[in-house]
């Protein structure tokens, strides 16, 4: 029959290149011993570098099997450069950039056209009404651009803007580094001036009642000083609070400033402590008009 034929055929062929000089240096190549259980492999891929016709950016390089077909090659670069297949003609160049030759025949492997690493693959793209054309890929400038006016942005909930003004309100020392910190779970940065805060603590008088933030914390002023032993540099406000809130009884690093519970003690930075009229707010909760029996 006809396979019997071309298996004949096949033979002849075989038998009338066996024995030549090419086909016996072949041999020794792919059985030459190598790391892969005794025999050679061969060097199936290739690396090439890609350009473009309509793009100025060269692309990653990228290696392909040399016995892709170049239908495949295409539908590759087609991921990359957004250029479809059947518009897309590839040219080899050396790495100097000179000419090889056009792949123009879909259905043979990459292989035939010997390309080695290091290779260029053009790609021109044929079609006028192509997404790259023009630097439709890679100019910023032609794409139409969303502004939201001031009082879109006002309008919309959880902006920024917001979030940053009831920070503030809360703490009037908010800054975004702190914040950062905070959710980071390090520390913001202490300051290294031995004057640190001096003007806020001048706000703040010993026995004077005071609020704390960030919570609201409310107290007495016990202390009003700087150079606290083991604390950085920089003025601070001992604080009895109301409530037991604190970290100490008035000392800290084993150095007493004043007297007060173990518990109801804090040493706060002066731009923390704000004085005035804050009564006890136990005492406002409980507080009784004239006219209630």
């Amino acid at each position: 029959g006809t396979m019997g034929s071309l298996m004949q055929q096949a033979r002849a062929e075989f038998d009338a290149v066996k024995g030549t000089p090419e086909l016996e240096a072949l041999k020794a190549y792919v059985t030459a011993p190598g790391t892969a259980g005794g025999a050679r492999q061969s060097e199936t891929t290739v690396l090439l570098t890609i350009t473009h016709c309509n793009l100025g950016a060269r692309f990653l390089e990228l290696r392909f099997d040399l016995h892709s077909s170049i239908d495949n090659v295409k539908s590759k670069l087609y991921q990359h450069t957004g250029t479809a297949p059947q518009s897309m003609v590839l040219q080899l160049k050396d790495p100097s950039g000179a000419l090889m030759c056009v792949m123009d025949d879909g259905a043979r492997p990459l292989g035939f056209y010997s390309p080695l690493d290091g290779y260029v693959l053009h790609v021109i793209d044929t079609d006028p009404h192509s997404l790259s054309a023009r630097g439709g890929l890679e100019d910023v400038s032609q794409v139409e651009k969303y502004v939201m006016s001031d009082d879109d942005y006002n309008n919309r909930e959880n902006t920024y803007r917001k979030f940053k003004e009831e920070k503030l309100r809360k703490d009037p020392t908010w800054t975004l580094q702190k914040e950062m910190a905070e959710r980071r779970g390090v520390p913001v940065p202490e300051p290294t001036d031995p004057d640190a805060y001096v003007e806020e603590a001048k706000a703040c008088t010993v026995d004077s009642r005071c609020e704390v933030s960030p919570g609201g914390k409310r107290g007495d002023v016990r202390f009003v000083g700087k150079d606290l032993k083991g604390m950085p540099p920089g003025w601070w406000i001992g604080v009895q609070y109301d409530e037991p809130v604190g970290k100490n009884d008035g000392s800290v690093k084993g150095e007493r400033y004043f007297e007060c519970p173990q518990g109801y003690g804090g040493f706060i930075r002066p731009d923390k402590v704000q004085c005035g009229d804050f009564p006890n707010l136990d005492d406002e909760l409980f507080a009784s008009d004239d006219d209630e029996i």
